[in-house]
Parts: structure tokens; sequence; C-alpha cells
């Protein structure tokens, strides 16, 4: 009898693992053979010419980031960009869990449904429309500034160069970046909301909590599991604040400052032509990231007294 009961123990055992097998699948297709790729950083690779054709150069490559000073200054520059708006990100990463808690708050439902609409619908808008806005609003003949010469306030022979402007584009790209992501990011509070037992709230109302004591004392602490949890993944991705934006927003007046890490790969690869070099500094912002989590999940088990991993 115990038999039989082992037997079909590691029978749905087995069954759970087919359920997760296709998944471990697509993981290994789409992220971990891709990491085959990292072999480009120690070859003189140059395309079209077959890979098998192409000179093994060790770490020359590696070597060649860091050679001259103007290289050195140029990835420091580019870390300090990197850096700075992934902190700025990370620093208001509370925002959608504010934002979902005052939504929630809203007692007119039709009401409460249009705002989450409204302010979701951006996260579907590509890269290239959300920069069509902003070209449309704030280029030199655009609305901004045709609404600034009407009232007077500059001249139209002289209009403001928003987007060419190198002055304060980490805190503009972090604004268009809220505005396209605020509320999808709200999602995952709106949905650990929905899960906090109602008869805490009614307990609280008998004791004639207010609505703000509910939220400090209830909302609040039932979420920040989860909003630990999206900062650990967020502390992870550090050093991913992707591509598209700064890509579509950059231009000659403000590349300095706006090239990240991933615009500046992909300015190498495709700009310099120097595919080796790219890959070469894609491996070291991946190492940096693990090290990252690996300090995000120590900290946390610092703090909290539990661990992600």
């Amino acid at each position: 009898m115990k038999a039989i009961q082992k037997n079909k123990k590691k029978w749905d055992s087995f069954k759970l693992f087919l359920y997760i097998l296709p998944f471990l699948i697509l993981v290994l297709i789409f992220s971990y053979y891709p990491l085959y790729g990292w072999i480009y950083a120690f070859f003189d690779y140059k395309p079209p010419k077959p890979f098998s054709w192409d000179d093994f150069v060790g770490l020359k490559w590696f070597y060649s980031l860091v050679e001259t000073d103007v290289k050195i200054n140029q990835l420091l520059q580019v870390l300090k960009n990197t850096f700075a708006m992934s902190a700025i990100t990370l620093g208001t990463s509370w925002l959608p869990m504010i934002f979902a808690v005052f939504l929630n708050e809203l007692k007119c439902v039709r009401f409460r449904k249009f705002v989450q609409t409204v302010t979701t619908l951006p996260n579907f808008i590509s890269w290239v429309l959300v920069y069509s806005v902003a070209f449309s609003l704030f280029n030199s003949t655009g609305m901004m500034n045709t609404l600034l010469a009407s009232l007077g306030i500059i001249s139209p022979d002289e209009p403001i160069l928003f987007l060419q402007s190198s002055d304060h584009v980490w805190l503009t790209q972090w604004l268009w970046l809220t505005w396209k992501n605020l509320g999808w990011a709200s999602i995952m509070y709106i949905a650990a909301i929905s899960g906090i037992d109602n008869e805490m709230y009614e307990a609280a109302r008998v004791d004639g909590a207010t609505r703000m004591k509910m939220i400090w004392y209830i909302t609040l602490p039932s979420l920040l599991p989860t909003f630990f949890v999206l900062l650990m993944i967020n502390i992870a991705n550090f050093l991913n604040n992707g591509m598209e934006q700064y890509y579509v927003f950059q231009n000659a007046f403000n590349k300095e400052y706006i090239q990240v890490l991933d615009l500046y790969v992909y300015n190498t690869a495709m700009g310099a032509g120097s595919y080796s070099v790219s890959v070469a500094i894609s491996m070291l912002k991946s190492i940096v990231s693990l090290v990252l989590l690996f300090f995000a999940n120590g900290a946390s088990k610092l703090i909290r007294g539990e661990s992600f991993l």
C-alpha cells in the first residue's frame, strides 16, 4: 500500500513537472541560449564573414574599453547617465503603489475605471508615437512655443528648444517614462488591494478609524510585500533601463547626457560597427546586474528576515 502511494506521489510530481516544462523550454531558448553570443566578445568578429574565419583575441575588447582617457571618460559618462536615470526610477518606484491606493479610494466606479483606463493606455503606445506627441508639443514650432509666443512670454523668433536642450534631460525622460508606465505599473498593487480581507476594514471602521488611518495601518502594510518583490526585480534590472525611449529622444545636443548603457551598446554596434566591443559591454552589464540582484537579496534578508531567492 505504501509503495502504491509512493508511486502515485512520484507520478503526480512528474505531471506537475510536465505542466511547467513548456515554460522551462521557453526560458532556455530565449534567456539562456542567447548567452552563446557572448563568445563574440573574444573574437575579432567582422560581419558578414563566417564566425569560423574570425581571429581569437581574448580580452582585447575588454581592455579597449579603458585603453584611452577619452574612452574612459565616455564610459564613465554613460554609466553616470545609466545610474542616474535608474536611480530616479528606483527612488520613485513607490508612485504606482500610492496611485493604486488612491485609485482604490475613488467611490465612483465609472470614474475609477475611466482613470485606470486612461492611465494604462499609454503603456501600449510605442516610444515612436510618444516622441511624435512630444515633437508636436515641444518642437520649435510646436503648440507650447506657439502658446508662449501668443502670450508674449517669448519671442516668435526665439523659441525654446525643449527637445534639443541638454538641460534636465534625466528629469524630462523620467517624466515621460512615468506618464507612460504609471497606470500599468499600478495594476499589480490594485490586484494586491483586492486580496486584502474586508473584515480588517470593517473592524477598523467599528473602532472609529478614518480612511487615511485605514490606508496607513491596513492598506499600505498589506502592499509592502508586493512592493519589496517588485523593488528587488527593479534593482536586479538596475542597468537595464531600455533603449527605445532614449534612442528616439536622442539628438546631437543631448546625446552626451541621454546615452545610457543599452543605447551605448546599440550605437557602438550599429554606428561604429564594433559588434565585439558591444558584446563585451553587454557582458559587463549582465555581471553587474547579477551582483546587484544578490545584493538586493541579501539586503532583504537583513531587513525583512527573509530572502527572495
